[in-house]
């Protein structure tokens, strides 16, 4: 128990420390003592958060602490609520513009994640003169320049998605089955009775193991939920015959609910399977065969198809296309896994393709991927399969507001194709990764219409830009149908103002449906004006809220109207 004993020591000094420092006046001195602090934290224990809120102390108390305020802004980026970072670094610039190499990098980090894509182009732009500049430094702070040209083709991306959003309701399932800790990779059965996911919750909450991991927070356990009379019911742990004293985690969910596929630490990560024998019996784990799993190489998520027949994963094995690829395995006459197989250059890519699901109609894949088209981290996509012509459509961007510029992935949808689950980060969420449940609405017919336009060509030899303005005819065609929503955007304009002198001030301000709890970021922010884009099928309410440090907080009731055939523009 030594890390759980240690973590508990530090973290009783942090608290104490925190509150005797806060009833003080704040100076350089006691944020300096702060600043130690986090220090000791993140040499002794390795817990990120708290070293974070520590540091964000140390630099609101002494905003001239360069480095204050860079380690706050750094372990905003490494945690979560990124996008809170451009603060501190952009003080830390301010003091010292040459205190890291990439710094300007950083910063424009800060901003994509806070969906300030302007202003993340801008910073990104500023490092790659700035590396033409200095075309021989070689520090560990260097990011090449293939990476930032990644981000500026994700914060483009990120632009049009969000010009574009698609007509989601986003739902957090509730205390049910989310934690204060991470809760993430649902699965559920057919009919959505039955939801397994991977939990960090505490021994209080269920998990088997008091005791904690090297970073300090409580191992992966496995736990079930079952819905009864259409409300989820308080999650379990799984059982011991599933989970360990170790990292338990699932990774998919057959069809029927009868198989629950988890993944094990054996061969540098493989998949292991176990069947349900009664409603809370599970048969001790097996790996699968060498067909599945490699030698030395990880497989971490996978999907069965509705048949039975076909598997879907994910692996870093030698012979890919770059990081992790998705493959598949069909079963043979014996009903045996056969040789697996890369599902080819059109689904996987240079960077990493992961958590696949093969929907019930054996023909629609969501997986998510770090390339392609998206936004930032790993973003969801959707693919068909043309049996056909053997092809797998152009993988489609599942859009905004289920990407964000952070980790998207891990989605599984229901049987009727109109409701997924999947974890992410947000910022009414109940502690790090919650699970959420998202509705797609009248939309979703456009994207279907969409991905089936983009049929992906094996001829190398065609022109690129031919095929992309083949099907931007088609898709120009399709949106003349009167059975697609043609509802334009509804675009919110919100000024701030200082109400003694009616002058425009800089604040924090936030739009959040009321009933769904979607936050709505700003899609731009230029002289003093906040623009929100929105879609909905109906006129729906949000809150708008104000926040600026010396003022009292401004928080009033909003009604959206329903998105019409053409725009609409409200100032407030």
């Amino acid at each position: 128990m030594i890390y759980k004993f240690r973590f508990f020591a530090v973290f009783l000094l942090s608290v104490l420390f925190v509150s005797q420092v806060k009833a003080q006046e704040p100076d350089p001195e006691t944020a300096q003592m702060l600043l130690e602090n986090a220090d000791i934290i993140m040499q002794e224990t390795v817990v990120l958060t708290i070293a974070r809120d520590q540091y964000v102390d140390a630099a609101n108390m002494d905003p001239n602490n360069i480095r204050a305020n860079y380690m706050a802004g750094s372990t905003y980026l490494q945690t979560t609520d990124k996008g809170k970072a451009t603060k501190y670094l952009l003080r830390a610039y301010q003091i010292d513009s040459d205190y890291k190499f990439d710094l300007l990098y950083s910063i424009g980090q800060g901003y994509q994640y806070g969906y300030e894509f302007d202003n993340a182009l801008e910073y990104y732009k500023k490092y790659k003169q700035k590396l033409e500049s200095n075309s021989g430094y070689k520090g560990s702070d260097k990011t090449s320049m293939s990476e930032v040209d990644k981000r500026i083709e994700e914060c483009n991306n990120g632009k049009k998605l969000m010009e574009d959003p698609v007509n989601y309701s986003i739902t957090n399932v509730g205390t049910a089955i989310n934690s204060e800790l991470w809760d993430y990779a649902p699965v559920v059965n057919a009919d959505e009775t039955v939801m397994i996911f991977t939990s960090r919750r505490g021994p209080d909450q269920g998990n088997l193991n008091e005791n904690v991991f090297d970073d300090n927070f409580y191992y992966e356990d496995i736990f079930i939920s079952r819905k009864s009379g259409g409300e989820w019911q308080a999650a379990e742990n799984i059982g011991p015959v599933v989970n360990t004293k170790y990292h338990d985690s699932n990774l998919g969910f057959s069809p029927d609910g009868k198989t629950l596929y988890i993944y094990s630490d054996e061969g540098n990560g493989d998949i292991y399977y176990t069947n349900n024998l009664s409603e809370d019996t599970w048969s001790e784990p097996v790996g699968l065969s060498d067909n599945i799993n490699s030698s030395g190489y990880n497989e971490k998520s996978v999907s069965q198809s509705a048949d039975g027949n076909t598997l879907f994963f994910a692996s870093n094995r030698p012979g890919g296309n770059g990081g992790f690829d998705i493959y598949y395995s069909t079963k043979d006459r014996k009903g045996e896994w056969g040789p697996s197989k890369n599902l080819g250059r059109v689904i996987n890519t240079e960077g990493d393709e992961d958590g696949p699901f093969i929907q019930y109609d054996g023909k629609t894949l969501y997986f998510s991927s770090t390339a392609h088209n998206g936004m930032g981290g790993f973003d969801i996509f959707k693919s068909e399969y043309d049996s056909a012509s053997n092809e797998w459509s152009i993988p489609e961007n599942m859009g905004y507001p289920l990407n964000t510029p952070d980790d998207d992935i891990y989605f599984v949808m229901t049987k009727d194709g109109k409701t997924g689950y999947y974890a992410t980060v947000r910022e009414e969420g109940m502690g790090y990764n919650d699970i959420y449940k998202v509705k797609i609405g009248g939309s979703e017919d456009n994207m279907d219409k969409k991905v089936a336009s983009k049929k992906a060509n094996v001829d190398e030899g065609e022109d690129e830009s031919e095929k992309e303005k083949e099907v931007d005819s088609v898709e120009v065609a399709e949106s003349q149908d009167d059975d697609i929503d043609t509802g334009a955007p509804v675009k919110l304009l919100v000024r701030v103002v200082d109400a003694s002198n009616n002058q425009s001030i800089e604040s924090a301000v936030k739009l959040k449906g009321q009933v769904d709890n979607i936050n709505v970021p700003s899609e731009s922010k230029k002289d003093g004006i906040y623009t929100f884009v929105i879609i909905r099928d109906e006129a729906t309410d949000f809150m708008l809220s104000a926040e600026k440090s010396g003022y009292i907080f401004a928080n009033k009731k909003i009604t959206i109207p329903a998105s019409k055939g053409e725009e609409q523009t409200i100032q407030v």
